[in-house]
């Protein structure tokens, strides 16, 4: 029978996403020790399809990190979006209101960058973990787990971060008593599709009408992503192509504009929620990204969230190793709450403007219009949206 390995380091990671694995990859940058223990195989991970809009900041760092350059060789930037209604497109420029632009660039190519980096790094990532248990998080953390040969391993570290997903172990991990979660379910969902198409427009599409609210997103000259409002406990076997393509034309076509259309590749519903947990640290544990919090994905915020929570952390744990202060660390639940309930907001106030609820009046569709025509139609409310999208200045350390 084995015995059990034990190792240390200064900064345990648990989750291996790309939240995880940036900060792995900035700490490897200042000399801080990690090690990253994710229960998914790489593969699996890398083959889990999801879209991605980067804010600027996003970018900023994923480039002068050293993590790569290839999101501006190969994302799309895109300078503004379209909000439809009435049938007729109103561009919100974001270059021309705020100077800022966002990228187009899957969440899948964001992971497959960071992992190769940490790789041609000689970076700690553990791969394929299971079992993973977590004592003294509050004074002297020692992790547990099994590694991917099946070997019963002990972590010692200075400090623990959950960067484990919306199904986070590690954040059960702070006291009932001492934490507070905040939920919404939203009575409606997004039906999505990846379909094999040429694309319909240059930049995001979202679309408001009386038969209900879509997006028309992009994914490369040849497939394309788009969704639609419907019901949370649709089954997309009920959906063949033709059906997807009529209710989409319903709510996009209109004043001599046509979806291109093509088959229909993967099909899925995505359920609605907005979630947030405080505060994001107990003792020597703390919490980033979706462990933490989670967003609809009308406002495009949930990754971006996450590596700003990465980046606000990082910083103090660099300046807890290089100088011993821990001010950085004590206030790292506050900071990155504060932005995190500002995109809580946006998202809500992006996917009310846009969705109709179950029951709603025909008040309720004219009040949304209204509210539509007002950020179209004034400047300081189309750059009230174009800031939000892009993304907010990060606080100063």
């Amino acid at each position: 029978m084995s015995r059990r390995t034990t190792s240390t380091t200064q900064v345990a990671i648990v989750g291996g996403g790309p939240a995880g694995l940036m900060l792995s990859h900035l700490l490897a940058g200042q000399g801080i020790e990690s090690v990253v223990l994710e229960a998914r195989s790489r593969q699996a991970i890398h083959e889990t399809v999801r879209a991605g809009i980067l804010e600027h900041g996003t970018v900023k760092l994923l480039v002068e990190s050293g993590v790569s350059d290839r999101v501006l060789r190969e994302g799309d930037r895109h300078d503004g979006i379209e909000l439809r209604f009435n049938g007729e497109s109103h561009r919100i420029d974001f270059q021309d209101l705020v100077g800022e632009s966002v990228w187009l660039y899957p969440q899948t190519e964001v992971f497959a960058d960071l992992a190769a980096r940490r790789e041609a790094d000689g970076g700690d990532v553990r791969y394929g973990v299971s079992g993973v248990s977590i004592e003294g998080a509050e004074t002297d953390p020692a992790l547990t787990f099994t590694d991917g040969d099946g070997r019963e391993s002990e972590l010692r570290a200075d400090l623990v971060v959950g960067a484990d997903g919306s199904r986070s172990y590690c954040r059960g991990l702070i006291p009932e008593q001492t934490r507070r979660r905040y939920f919404k379910e939203y009575p409606f969902a997004w039906f999505g599709i990846l379909t094999d198409a040429p694309r319909s427009s240059d930049e995001l599409i979202y679309a408001n009408s009386e038969h209900g609210f879509a997006l028309i997103s992009q994914r490369t000259e040849i497939m394309q992503r788009m969704y639609f409002q419907c019901d949370p406990r649709e089954n997309v076997a009920d959906w063949d192509d033709e059906r997807i393509w009529s209710t989409l034309r319903q709510r996009v076509n209109g004043n001599g504009f046509e979806l291109k259309e093509g088959p229909v590749l993967e099909k899925v519903v995505l359920p609605f929620r907005s979630f947030v947990q405080e505060p994001l640290r107990h003792g020597k544990l703390f919490l980033a990204g979706d462990a933490a919090h989670t967003v609809p994905p009308t406002g495009a915020k949930g990754l971006n969230l996450a590596i700003h929570d990465v980046k606000v952390l990082f910083e103090a744990l660099d300046s807890y190793y290089r100088t011993g202060s821990t001010g950085g660390l004590d206030t790292y639940s506050d900071v990155a709450l504060g932005r995190v309930w500002k995109a809580q907001h946006f998202s809500y106030w992006m996917t009310s403007m846009l969705h109709a609820a179950p029951g709603d009046s025909e008040f309720d569709q004219a009040r949304r219009l209204g509210e539509l025509n007002s950020v179209v139609s004034s400047r300081h409310g189309a750059s009230y949206l174009a800031e939000c999208y892009t993304g907010w200045p990060s606080p100063r350390a």
